[in-house]
Parts: structure tokens; sequence; C-alpha cells
């Protein structure tokens, strides 16, 4: 199966949040309850009940102000950091069409996955004690249709098909592409107009935490290939990962 990705070209996105609306519709999520903090950008930052939104940003330019817009929402990488550090299998699973699927029914709310993405996206729900974020509306492409986000988007911003064929057609186009290469690669790519990701609210070089990998790339294969990985993998995880429990579980609450 070839991997399928969305591709945003910001230049084209006119911030009418339709993309917001149709994925609240089609995933049956609640309505926020907000107030308003001197900024349009609303609901203000991802939650367990708004997993994407559009991202505002003011900059100055010819003595005038300039409008900059970004869809967030999970990046589905190929180096998923949050399925790296899930320990219940089959809660967080990387599929054959590059989609980082979260089963809500396997959740149980340690957090990890949380504490070790890059792009901070999952995002905790303390009513439900579970982590949430997009799934790319995979009940939609697993049967043909594109995700709901991109099938609303009135301006055209919002690209969908095979991975290779939009990297092939952003590199025709003038600009910069972010998330071809980035973790192994990304499936929400992003054309922006200039070589400067943190102008759009994106990390230069993304990277997983090292104590993530320090565990799951070398100490537990090593475990288990020499006996007693059961304990080497227990330690390792203990050691490496909860260690930044404690301190990450009041940002992760802020969310809630």
């Amino acid at each position: 199966m070839a991997e399928k990705a969305c591709l945003v070209d910001v230049t084209k996105c006119i911030a009418c949040r339709g993309c917001q609306i149709a994925c609240k519709s089609w995933n049956q999520l609640p309505a926020e309850k907000t107030t308003f903090d001197g900024t349009y950008e609303n609901p203000p930052d991802l939650s367990a009940s708004t997993v994407t939104k559009i991202k505002f940003r003011e900059v100055a330019e010819g003595g005038k102000v300039k409008w900059l817009f970004r869809k967030v929402q999970c990046f589905h990488c190929t180096d998923a950091g949050c399925v790296k550090a899930c320990p219940v299998p089959g809660a967080l699973t990387k599929l054959e069409d590059g989609t980082v699927y979260l089963d809500q029914n396997k959740c149980t709310g340690c957090k990890y996955c949380i504490m070790n993405c890059p792009f901070e996206i999952p995002r905790w729900d303390a009513t439900k004690g579970k982590a949430f974020k997009c799934n790319f509306c995979y009940d939609r492409t697993s049967n043909g249709l594109p995700p709901a986000c991109q099938k609303i988007c009135v301006g055209g911003a919002i690209q969908y098909g095979d991975r290779d064929t939009l990297i092939a057609y952003a590199k025709t186009r003038p600009g910069f592409l972010y998330g071809e290469k980035e973790l192994g690669g990304l499936h929400w790519m992003y054309l922006l107009p200039v070589d400067d990701p943190e102008l759009y609210f994106l990390p230069k070089e993304p990277k997983l935490p090292k104590s993530l990998i320090v565990w799951k790339d070398i100490l537990k294969p090593i475990g288990l290939i020499l006996g007693g990985g059961s304990i080497l993998a227990w330690l390792g995880y203990h050691f490496l990962l909860m260690p930044q429990k404690e301190k990450l579980t009041k940002e992760a609450e802020k969310h809630s």
C-alpha cells in the first residue's frame, strides 16, 4: 500500500477554520467554552476535544500587519515517539498507510505519548483518563475517502494523496517543504514560503527525547537478546522514562 499524506500550502490558508468544524463534526467532538483573550485564534490550543486547529501569528511587514496561518494536528511521524513510548500493545499503532492510530479502548492513560512527542500533540483528558489526538480520519481514508478537514478546505490549502506524489509536486513549487525527512518523514507536510519553520510554529530539527531512544532502541533490544529482557527493559523504562513523568505531568494536565 502506498503511504498517504496531506500537504498544506500555508499561503492558501485563509483561516476560515472550516477544518476545525469538519473535524469536530465527523469525529463527534464537543465544542469548548472559551473566552476572548485578545486574539482571533480560537480555541487557544489543542485539547482532548480539539484535535486540529489553526494557529495565528501576526508579523510586521512594510509597516503593516500580516497574518500567518498554519493548521495544527498530529504529524503522523514515521519515527513516531508516541508509538515508541507507549507500553500497551495496540494502543498506538503505525499503520501501513502512514497513519499513527490511537485506540482509545486500549489507552491506559500513562501519558508517555504526551511526554515523548517532539511536537507536543497528544492531549490529556483528566475526566476520561486517556490521551487524545488526530487519527487522520482513518475511518474515512480506509474506505477511500479523504480526511474530513481536507474535504471541507475551501481555499484548496490541503491536498491529500500518495505521499511520494505530493512530495514530487511540492518540489515543483517555490518555497520550502517541511516534513519530507523530519523524523523519518511526516505524513502531514507543509509548503512554506520561507525557509524558517519556526515562523510557523514548527521546530527546525524535531528530535525524539534521548531517554526514549536509549530505552527503546538500545536497552530493550539488548535485554531481549541477552535474556532477562523483561528485567532490563523494566529498569530502562522506569529509570529513563519515569523521571520525566513527575516533571511533565503538571504540564500535560494544563491541556486538560
